[in-house]
Formats: structure tokens, sequence, C-alpha cells
């Protein structure tokens, strides 16, 4: 038995790290927007503005994304391997992340070693940290005018396009690409149900489907501790449960088990035994001779009369 469990509980144990290492896969990190010429889109952390590429974790887990490599050049795929050691390069789940392409490195880690060239096809690349899997790549149109963008429509996935910073045509940095303030299911359910009778009904079936689940799972407790009860009386009496008699299970009702416990109570008197007990509990008090009282009499003198 012991020996069973050990091995169902490695095999969940590697199940839940191959899960783990599913979720933590960085063949889901996407390059999910681009602009090529900054003039007043995005600063750095030192006021500057330049060429910024924006990464997207398509994961619904958390994905660490450091050792991976960026690049401009296919030919050259290891040209900018993100560091190690910052705990800015563990993106949370679909969260965004920019790379500013403006040649200075040692300004830091979203600083890449490449610059972008305005005017010109721009080809950019992630690769793994083996420095041969390519895991994303766009090609960036030399048509792009400054302070404008090529992003997907959706992020992490979708068509490119391009994105002139206009109204319902924003550009988002380290944003989603797509801004909702509206959620087109919870509108429709609306329109269609505009007095919410729809909804009351559905939450009441919910309800009532909930206690009827709790009716079953307590049903199905009390029958199987009546089954376990019966096989331990049958375990009691020595028999297998295809040779006890029918009379075995008939027995244990609690009228009868109420009628023999009375019948002690009234005619055996043996319900209780305390009464035949004498408890002597030992007093504890300082005590002297010297102050004792029988120490302070004197003895009567025994007078014998001389016949």
């Amino acid at each position: 038995m012991k020996k069973t469990v050990s091995i169902i509980a490695i095999a969940l144990l590697t199940l839940a790290g191959a899960s783990q290492a599913s979720a933590q896969s960085r063949s889901a990190l996407r390059i999910n927007e681009v602009m090529v010429v900054n003039d007043s889109s995005l600063v750095d952390e030192y006021g500057q503005a330049s060429a910024w590429i924006e990464l997207f974790n398509a994961n619904f887990a958390p994905l660490e994304i450091s050792s991976v490599f960026l690049t401009n050049d296919p030919a050259e795929p290891r040209k900018y391997p993100v560091p190690l050691g910052d705990v800015n390069t563990d993106i949370p789940k679909r969260q965004h992340v920019v790379f500013f392409a403006d040649g200075e490195p040692n300004r830091g880690t979203f600083h890449t070693s490449f610059t972008l060239t305005p005017g010109q096809d721009n080809w950019i690349g992630i690769y793994d940290a083996d420095g041969l899997t390519l895991i994303d790549e766009v090609t960036v149109p030399a048509s792009l005018l400054p302070n404008q963008s090529w992003a997907r429509t959706e992020d992490g996935a979708g068509e490119w396009a391009l994105r002139t910073g206009g109204e319902n045509d924003y550009i988002t940095p380290s944003s989603a690409n797509v801004i909702k303030d509206t959620n087109r299911k919870i509108e429709l359910f609306a329109e269609r149900d505009e007095n919410g009778f729809g909804m009351t009904i559905m939450a009441m079936a919910i309800v009532f489907s909930a206690l009827l689940l709790l009716c079953l799972c307590f049903y199905a407790i009390g029958k199987t501790s009546a089954a376990i009860s019966k096989m331990r009386k049958f375990r009691a009496h020595g028999v297998s449960k295809q040779e006890a008699p029918e009379d075995i299970a008939a027995h244990d009702s609690g009228e009868e088990i109420a009628a023999i416990v009375m019948a002690l109570h009234e005619h055996l008197d043996t319900h209780d035994t305390e009464n035949t007990i004498l408890t002597i509990n030992k007093v504890k008090r300082a005590y002297s001779p010297w102050s004792s009282k029988i120490y302070g009499l004197r003895e009567v003198p025994n007078h014998t009369h001389a016949k």
C-alpha cells in the first residue's frame, strides 16, 4: 500500500513539474509592438527617446526571459543576451515589457546593443537560450513614419498593422494593444434580458442545483456510513456478509436499544455506580504539637480513699 502511494505521489509531482514547465515555456514569448523612430512617444529612465520593442508574455503564468537573445540580424542570433539577475525580467502572466533599441547596453537590462534603422525594413527576432531556437520574428516595414508603430491587432496574436496614434488607433507601449472599455457579452445579455427575468431564473437554478448536489452528497455519505457499520457488525459476529442471517441487522434499531437502557435503569439499578464510592480528600493544615489543645490540659488527680 505504501509503495502504491509513493508511486502515485511521484507521478503527481512529475505531472506538476511538467505542467509548470509547460506554463513557463518561452515559446509563448511574442514581439508585440515596435517603433523605429521615436520622437515623443516614450522616454527611458534617462529621459531619452529612442526606438523601442515591446514583448508580450502570452502564457497564463509568469515567464522568466533572462538569457534569451534579441537581435536585428538573423546571421547573428546572439546579438543581445538578456542579462541574468534582474527581477524585472520575470514578466507576469499576459503582461508586457519594453526594450529600448538604442545601442547602449551599459544603461541597463532593457537597453539593447543594437539600433533600428529608419527608412528601411527592420527584421527583429527572439532566440531561446541555446541561440538556435527562433521563438518569434517580425519585419517592420520601411514605410513606418516617425512616432508610428507596427503592432499586432491583438496581444500576442493576430495580424500586424500600422498604428498612427490617432483616435481609436492607439500606440500602447507596456500596455494592451486593444483597450476594451466595455464587455460585449454583458451588453448583449442586457439587450436580451431588459427586465432581469433571465438573470433571476439563472441565479435560482444555480442555487437550487447546489442545494440538490449537497443533499445527494449527504445521502451518499449516510448510505456509506450505514454500509460500513453493517460490515463491522458482521465482522463482530464472525460471519461474512453472505453468511450473515437476516436478523442480525434487524436488532439494532434505536427503539430496542432505548428499551434495554430503560430496563437497566429502572430494574437492575446498574446505571449509576457513583453512589457506592467513598471519596476521602486529604486536608492539608499546618500542625504543631505546641499549639495542640491536648497538651494544655492538666491531668485530674486520682484520689484513692483509704479504707
